[in-house]
């Protein structure tokens, strides 16, 4: 009896087991193509596999208990690993793994603490967890984005920059164009996501709410304010990551450190 809940885990997997013909038919595929992707395919979908299953026994344990802490240390090991995940997209930005991890947890925390305080989603492991990883991976996503873009592009943009600053403008003067690119190149995706949805694919927590039973118009809603809060987490966290990059990017002196833009 007490070993119920691992039979019915090992029913449950039937049908993703059942779903791995199509992962098959990729590496068949792979093969015969000569890609040379076979290997990373089995390890990504072993890996997947296995983190799902994890975290899917985390949360069954953290949803039956009582204390928000728990939620609080859920919330802090996404935005740790997101911040490291970003800070390696962005590598050449110094401290670029803090960077990252505290823009992700200024800009999800501010739009967690509103959607709670307007009492859109109660303060309960089952809601907050899920809204929380969705805002903190796409956070992550176009903080990492944005980082490396304004690197780039003021490496690419060295002479400009250097005679604004001659001409006595402010680091952050300097480097508003730099700054506005990476913003823009970033957030489009999101945008255009919000532009697009419901038109060209259902999106993931409406798609699983239908298929759990739910109305259409209650997956709508939902939806709805899903996209808003990735959208205001997202810039919030954008934002914050080109403010906190300035510092590295600049000596006291107001000049370009030059060291952070000689690596490729």
């Amino acid at each position: 009896m007490e070993m119920g809940w691992l039979w019915d885990f090992c029913q449950g997997m039937v049908k993703p087991a059942l779903a791995l013909v199509v992962v098959l038919m990729a590496i068949v595929m792979s093969y015969l193509q000569r890609l040379g992707l076979e290997g990373e395919m089995i390890y990504s979908i072993f890996r997947a596999f296995l983190q799902l299953s994890i975290i899917g026994f985390v949360l069954q344990f953290i949803f039956s208990q009582e204390n928000s802490a728990w939620i609080l240390l859920a919330y802090l090991f996404m935005v740790c690993v997101a911040g490291y995940t970003a800070g390696q997209r962005a590598k050449h930005v110094p401290r670029g793994k803090y960077v990252a991890g505290a823009s992700i947890l200024a800009g999800t925390a501010v739009t967690m603490l509103l959607l709670v305080v307007l009492n859109v989603f109660p303060f309960t492991p089952r809601y907050i967890i899920p809204v929380a990883g969705m805002m903190v991976g796409n956070a992550m996503t176009v903080t990492g984005v944005t980082m490396k873009r304004l690197r780039d592009d003021i490496k690419i943009q060295m002479n400009l920059v250097e005679t604004a600053l001659a001409l006595g403008a402010t680091p952050r003067q300097a480097t508003i164009q730099q700054v506005k690119r990476a913003l823009v190149i970033a957030l489009s995706p999101v945008v255009d996501n919000a532009k697009t949805v419901g038109l060209i694919s259902l999106p993931g927590a409406m798609t699983g709410l239908i298929m759990g039973g739910a109305s259409p118009l209650e997956a709508i809603q939902l939806q709805i304010v899903v996209m808003n809060m990735l959208l205001g987490a997202s810039t919030v966290s954008s934002i914050m990551s080109t403010y906190l990059c300035w510092p590295a990017f600049f000596t006291k002196a107001y000049q370009l450190e030059t060291k952070v833009f000689s690596s490729d």
